[in-house]
């Protein structure tokens, strides 16, 4: 038996092949509105707080989780999360690298990207300290 989850392949489209292939290359991307100045997660074409066009805009990657659940009915157990990134959107994801049991809300998290069984980066988040 294996020690590691299977990460699934994620299916890119045309709002999303931007922010997959920065992921690709190490960088965690995010929408930001050019009428209202919002940025948001999960990508879109348009703002989903007025409307307006949108564009991409790097982050630091780093983050606090919101909230989070470890699931040990698993073969291989594992941390799902609502990180809110200091770029202002808050995102599902992964935890990983780290001791479920030390997990707790507010602490500061940094991405992790992690290669789906395709080889396409995914990412997730380690905690930081």
């Amino acid at each position: 038996m294996t020690n590691q989850r299977k990460i699934f392949a994620p299916v890119a489209n045309v709002e999303t092949q931007t922010y997959w292939d920065a992921a690709s290359a190490g960088k965690l991307l995010v929408k930001t509105c050019l009428a209202c100045g919002e940025p948001h997660f999960y990508p879109r074409a348009l703002c989903p707080f007025c409307f307006g066009e949108t564009e991409w805009t790097e982050t630091n990657g780093e983050g606090e989780i919101y909230s989070f659940s470890v699931m040990r009915r698993a073969p291989v157990p594992y941390a799902i999360a609502f990180v809110r990134l200091d770029a202002g959107p808050t995102m599902m994801s992964n935890l990983v690298d780290c001791d479920f049991d030390s997990l707790r809300i507010g602490q500061r998290v940094k991405v992790a990207f992690k290669p789906a069984e395709n080889g396409q980066n995914v990412p997730m988040f380690t905690p930081t300290g």
